[in-house]
């Protein structure tokens, strides 16, 4: 039945609020009132985990509990109403250590390494297993890697150079040339990375790949267990639970369901939507009767955010699982892949974290799908190529993925790094750095590939992409003093350098695109100049060759579209029909081209200024992305590219002054440039993205034949959008009350301050209203239990003041019943 707080007669409480008397208040409210004895709604909660003589809840203690349930705690029963003492919001906490190691130490010293603390009864071993024999074929194989990357290079800047009047002897010149062979080479790479990806696909396997280790339906001891983990921080929260509930629906269709566990752990310090996570968790909880096996813990102090959240939770909880599975807030997966990365870790004991190959689906936007398809076609060849080269030493993106529990407290906790500026302080991507860590104290880190079943979102639009962009452009240029850290792996070192060039290469390509330009004005401009060396004899005579500039031209294009002509072929061999058949297939490939070349001039810009303003000083805030489709006005487009517009215009004008035929070569880039506000707008439009698909373009096959946890997740969203409650009905509604007092902590003894501080707060509420309050002060009311329920009883009993904060939300959607679970 949907809740409102206008309406709280169909919880049997309306007689016992309109007495006026203290004691009429619901049973949740009253518990936040024993303040003055020893027990609070958390402590009772943790004392009946602990009666009932085992770290784990019971098949029995999942139930809801009915009426008179409470009597143990001395709560009257309140028909409707669920007992704080038998939500399980969290599991008793079991301490342990999550220190981290000085970043000069390799890692692997006696004095990190003892008997395993997680689960003694699997007999994890402290030590990894030595099952490296895959690092000869990886080794041999980065350095083909390097050999090839360096021919190919040395090729192009040479035939480069003799494009050139010059033939790259001038300074300037050798200023272009030397952007253009790092540029190049970081193409080549790319390329050759996707060369080995179609290898691997075409023949459908690699003998090294770690998916090929375990067996299907190998049983699992009953010891092991495994905690799924969502961190969130004001998110969608219709969103987090559907895809939390849809991974928890097809966890429950497999033989492993019963050994996992799963946790929300928010930071979220926005009001409304910190009520909204605590009603949606129990009404997640009570649909799927999943009381005991789905927790929420939210934290009041948001120390070093996602990582410092996870470990976190390794503190309080890590000791009772051997394994952790991390999703993000727009995660899902299927409890197939789940299952198999269990078992992947069960048969692979030498490896401390597998990351699997998120799919990106549920965006109707039209960069959002020409990105999906994009991640859908070419994502796999280039996984499958970075298996190839890196093997057991490969990447870890921070989600979707599994960790070896033991070792990732032990090896991976981050330290500040020190110093001044933005390049200091605490780690910001820190996956990239927990994996360098993993694997500097011997364990592997491995991409499976080839595992199904895991999925995520991506930005619906160009400017919230390049938010992300910003943030993570940040952490990885921090990450890069890291590259020099003792005990670090080769391969290592690599990702935090590809890392950097991400979006360095956005500046490079940047300054080669001036300095060509500066180079044609001292063409035009200045005369002649045939002796450019000292002591040289004879002069050299400046010389275009605008033939070898197509040739090379052609090759660079070459490069970087054959790897998406390759992907179309290699899906097109395992079947198209999924994609819209054959020719929608390849159309989507050659529109999809279209717009990253578009965007390509656009991100160049923007990553470009973003590796200025870091190297500067300049911070940026860290938010949450927005996890609909969210289209871009024009307003936010002319705030967004207006500049960049400008200067497409300025330049254009400049070459065109300079020498008409040359401004053929920059139109890509310069035209992009021009477009870009109506090209941000349009690429945002739901409405193209969705003919678009009606006409088979762009489609992927978690579209045309959905998996049954993608229909789960965007029917729960549709079903819960808008209904959520907010603040007001986190102080009005008397049931989402009790709820928000179950998740608080009540001090028995309260000082003085304390109190004068509460008697405060509840005064200010009272006289000025919920849109009045500070956020500060709302999220301190929320975190109080007693003030929270003092502030609900006054409300209740002056009918005119809680006209005051009902009337805000008088009109509000009843939510709808939840689905029970399947």
């Amino acid at each position: 039945m949907a809740r409102s707080a206008l309406a709280p007669s169909e919880y049997d409480v309306q007689g016992r609020l309109n007495s006026h008397s203290a004691k009429a208040v619901p049973a949740p409210v009253a518990l936040a009132f024993e303040s003055s004895g020893s027990r609070s709604a958390r402590g009772a909660l943790r004392r009946s985990f602990r009666q009932s003589g085992t770290k784990r809840v019971t098949d029995e203690q999942h139930r809801v509990p009915g009426p008179g349930d409470g009597d143990g705690l001395g709560i009257p029963p309140v028909a409707g109403v669920p007992w704080q003492a038998g939500l399980a919001l969290a599991p008793p906490i079991n301490r342990a250590t999550m220190a981290p190691l000085p970043w000069t130490s390799n890692g692997a010293s006696e004095s990190a390494i003892g008997t395993s603390s997680a689960d003694p009864g699997a007999s994890e071993p402290a030590r990894p297993v030595d099952q490296n024999y895959w690092q000869a074929a990886g080794q041999f194989r980065r350095l083909v890697l390097v050999g090839l990357v360096l021919t190919q290079t040395y090729l192009a800047t040479s035939l480069m150079a003799t494009v050139l009047p010059y033939q790259g002897r001038e300074p300037l010149e050798i200023a272009i040339v030397t952007l253009f062979a790092i540029l190049f080479g970081w193409v080549s790479a790319g390329f050759w990375t996707a060369i080995a990806g179609f290898a691997i696909v075409l023949a459908g396997h690699d003998r090294y790949a770690i998916s090929a280790t375990a067996v299907p339906d190998a049983p699992v001891s009953p010891a092991v267990r495994t905690a799924v983990v969502m961190p969130i921080c004001n998110e969608d929260v219709p969103r987090v639970f559907a895809g939390l509930r849809a991974t928890y629906e097809s966890l429950a269709r497999t033989d492993l369901a019963m050994q996992f566990d799963m946790f929300v752990l928010s930071d979220t310090n926005n009001a409304d939507s910190r009520v909204a996570e605590v009603e949606a968790w129990f009404e997640t909880c009570r649909a799927l009767d999943a009381f005991g096996r789905i927790f929420y813990r939210w934290r009041q102090h948001r120390i070093k955010r996602k990582s410092g959240n996870i470990a976190d939770f390794c503190r309080r909880w890590g000791r009772n699982y051997r394994y952790l599975v991390i999703l993000d807030a727009d995660s899902v997966m299927s409890g197939e892949c789940l299952s198999t990365l269990v078992r992947l870790m069960e048969a692979n004991p030498g490896a401390g974290i597998i990351q699997t190959a998120p799919n990106a689906t549920g965006r109707d936007t039209l960069h959002a799908r020409a990105q999906q398809f994009a991640s859908r076609v070419y994502g796999p060849l280039f996984t499958a190529g970075l298996h190839f080269w890196q093997l057991g030493e490969s990447h870890y993106w921070g989600h979707n993925a599994i960790i070896r529990v033991e070792p990732f407290m032990r090896h991976c906790g981050l330290r500040r790094l020190t110093g001044r500026g933005l390049l200091s302080g605490e780690i910001l991507s820190h996956d990239f750095v927990e994996a360098a860590l993993m694997r500097r104290a011997g364990w592997s880190v491995w991409i499976a590939y080839d595992v199904p079943g895991s999925y995520e979102e991506m930005p619906p639009n160009l400017i919230d992409e390049l938010k992300r962009d910003r943030r993570w452009c940040q952490g990885n240029l921090m990450n890069f003093r890291l590259s020099v850290m003792n005990g670090l792996q080769a391969a290592h070192r690599a990702v935090f350098v590809s890392g950097v060039m991400a979006y360095a290469a956005g500046l490079l390509w940047l300054a080669f695109l001036v300095l060509s330009t500066i180079l044609l004005a001292v063409q035009i401009l200045r005369d002649p100049q045939y002796f450019v060396a000292a002591y040289q004899m004879f002069p050299l005579w400046p010389e275009w060759h605008p033939e070898w500039a197509l040739t090379l031209a052609g090759v660079t294009a070459g490069l970087l579209f054959l790897p998406k002509l390759l992907a179309a072929i290699a899906v097109a061999a395992h079947g198209a029909k999924p994609y819209g058949g054959g020719a929608r297939l390849f159309a989507s490939v050659l529109g999809e081209s279209v717009v990253s070349m578009l965007l390509a001039p656009i991100r160049m810009l923007f990553h470009a200024r973003f590796v200025v303003t870091t190297l500067c000083g300049w911070g940026v805030a860290w938010r949450s992305p927005p996890r609909n489709d969210a289209e871009t006005t024009w307003s936010e487009a002319w705030r967004q590219h207006g500049t960049q517009t400008l200067i497409g215009l300025v330049w254009a004008a400049a070459v065109y002054s300079l020498n008409p035929g040359f401004l053929w070569w920059l139109l890509p880039v310069l035209g992009a440039l021009i477009v870009a506000i109506p090209l941000s707008v349009l690429s945002s439009r739901v409405s193209l993205g969705r003919k678009l698909r009606d006409a088979g373009l762009f489609v992927i096959p978690e579209e045309s034949r959905p998996p049954r946890e993608i229909r789960t997740t965007m029917e729960e969203t549709r079903r819960a959008d808008g209904a959520l409650p907010g603040f007001v009905e986190g102080v009005v509604d008397p049931a989402i009350v009790g709820l928000l007092c179950a998740t608080g902590h009540v001090r028995p003894r309260p000082k003085p301050a304390l109190r004068a501080r509460r008697a405060t707060l509840v005064r200010a509420a009272l006289q000025r209203g919920p849109d009045d309050l500070s956020p500060a002060d709302r999220m301190r009311l929320l975190c109080d239990p007693v003030a929270l329920a003092q502030l609900h009883q006054n409300l209740w009993t002056a009918p005119h003041l809680r006209f005051a904060w009902t009337g805000v939300r008088a009109s509000r959607t009843a939510r709808p019943a939840l689905r029970p679970a399947q």
